[in-house]
């Protein structure tokens, strides 16, 4: 029965890749020279498809967006003896709060990169060579991110954060100008329209909201750097008061007639589509970096120095290797941990069929929590066994998994809603494969939130607990169906005794008889 499913399940995935070959080649068959008028011809020449550069971009963000987490992981507490719980307070007012929104403004940025690219399908060297001028500005975000979380009342720090942001801001104006100049590097769907000067003003207007809000903040750090904060903290959830605003002015003065050309690209609704395979990318590339990031301390600080072998312990590197035990445990588990959420990272997006604005933004809140990992496994071994401070740690760690489990769960449901849509029939309500799906993006938000609570109830054990759950889960993730089809069968023994096994009888269903969640939840 599991293996048809799988195999149905890659059939499905094999013709939607058929059916995206095909879109592609239609459109680059559209695209080249022969499909154009022989003005275009020379224009068409010097151009090329953009599926490179974008994995490029895709690639830089990720890496940027994470390493901002290295100068929250490597704070060194001045004490070890003082309660870590007021060193935790310090940082979360320093270096975490800056660190996450510092990290969903990058990722702010990322998503108005996928809608421009959307709008943009072709480049030539020109939007080539802006775009890398682009991509450096972002490269040096870290270095102002740096600045405002070592110096968080210094005001430099912010001026150099919204100087690059809003000279982004004008370069992607740049590109948006230069392509309408030029409608063949622009999406079919707007190169066939009448109305280009629409789509172009309302893609300007709607790029330069960002630049405009840090401008605003670099004013305002002259009076009140506390205000320049908030607002470049209303930056990230800007769509979403920009249409909050918008509804309430058309309850106050009815509804705004708008024409169709200016809300079919760059809309601020919750379910404006993005690119299902970029939001795959940037997600690979930030658990793959964080993953990477957890061996430099181990590279750095787990190596012992042959003058002290060779004294202390005789030469003998093995016993010199013994004192590293715990830093070794903590790698190995905080690995698996990030294993384990981008394998059910991957498993969602496996059955996702269309990726969302307000999805991403909840993949970009698990992605937050995820980037912090490397700041819990830095905590779990900086102090004493049986101390204090190692308990804190390990609950904080807990805490992190926790909420980046959580998140990938709230992608799930937020696309149980629209499900026709955006999930595939095997995982939608009522699906054969909805309650083992169900299971496996809840096991850890579960198991985290167990260990939390365990630990404050056996604090001498809490590394113990902490570790054993580390190492536990992936035998859960292996068994996991065997469980959910165990507890199934017992449920149904239980409730429903009369009811005939679902497994000897296969009844294939019209998806259209199905009853949608959001129509059972209404």
């Amino acid at each position: 029965m599991g293996e048809n499913d799988n195999s149905e399940i890659i059939e499905h995935h094999v013709e939607e890749e058929m059916e995206k070959k095909g879109t592609r080649s239609r459109t680059a068959s559209s695209s080249f020279p022969g499909s154009v008028t022989p003005s275009d011809r020379e224009g068409h020449s010097g151009t090329q498809s953009s599926h490179r550069l974008l994995a490029y971009s895709d690639a830089l963000i990720s890496i940027i967006a994470t390493v901002m987490i290295l100068p929250v992981a490597h704070t060194k507490l001045q004490n070890n003896d003082e309660e870590l719980r007021q060193s935790v307070q310090l940082l979360l007012s320093t270096k975490i709060a800056v660190y996450l929104m510092t990290f969903l403004i990058v990722t702010v940025a990322w998503a108005a990169h996928i809608r421009l690219f959307q709008v943009i399908v072709r480049i030539d060297d020109c939007l080539a060579l802006l775009n890398l001028a682009c991509m450096m500005l972002i490269t040096f975000l870290p270095y102002t991110f740096s600045l405002m979380a070592t110096f968080p009342e210094n005001i430099l720090g912010i001026l150099l954060f919204c100087g690059c942001v809003m000279v982004m801001g004008v370069i992607q104006s740049v590109i948006v100008v230069y392509a309408f100049s030029r409608p063949f590097l622009l999406n079919e769907q707007i190169q066939i329209s009448e109305n280009l000067t629409v789509y172009k003003h309302h893609i300007l207007k709607v790029i330069m909201r960002v630049p405009l809000m840090c401008f605003l903040a670099s004013i305002f750090s002259f009076i009140l750097f506390q205000i320049s904060y908030v607002l470049l903290a209303i930056v990230i959830f800007l769509p979403y008061i920009s249409r909050s605003l918008k509804w309430c002015r058309s309850k106050a003065i009815g509804q705004v007639e708008e024409t169709p050309d200016s809300i079919l690209f760059y809309t601020f609704l919750p379910e404006e589509p993005l690119s299902k395979d970029r939001v795959e990318a940037f997600s690979d590339g930030v658990y793959a970096i964080v993953a990477t990031l957890l061996i430099l301390d181990i590279c750095e600080d787990n190596v012992p120095d042959p003058t002290v072998v060779q004294k202390q312990f005789g030469g003998s590197l093995i016993a010199a290797l013994q004192d590293y035990g715990p830093e070794y445990l903590a790698y190995f588990g905080s690995f698996a941990t990030v294993g384990l959420l981008w394998f059910v990272h991957h498993s969602l997006f496996l059955h996702v069929t269309k990726a969302t604005r307000f999805m991403s933004m909840l993949n970009t809140f698990s992605l937050a929590f995820v980037g912090g990992l490397p700041l819990a496994y830095q905590l779990t071994h900086e102090f004493p066994r049986n101390s204090r401070n190692e308990l804190e740690a390990i609950q904080i760690s807990c805490v992190i998994i926790f909420f980046a489990g959580i998140f990938q769960l709230a992608i799930w449901v937020v696309a149980l809603y629209n499900e026709q849509e955006t999930l595939h029939p095997y995982v939608r309500y009522g699906g054969r494969e909805h309650v083992f799906m169900l299971a496996k993006l809840s096991l850890y938000p579960c198991v985290a939130l167990g260990t939390f609570f365990l630990t404050c109830i056996l604090s001498k054990f809490s590394a113990s607990i902490f570790h054993l759950m580390e190492i536990t889960v992936p035998f859960a993730f292996l068994v996991l169906r065997l469980l959910v089809r165990g507890g199934l069968a017992m449920l149904r023994l239980t409730f429903c005794p009369d009811r005939p096994d679902q497994g000897s009888v296969v009844e294939e269903e019209d998806d259209e008889t199905r009853v949608p969640f959001n129509a059972l939840v209404t």
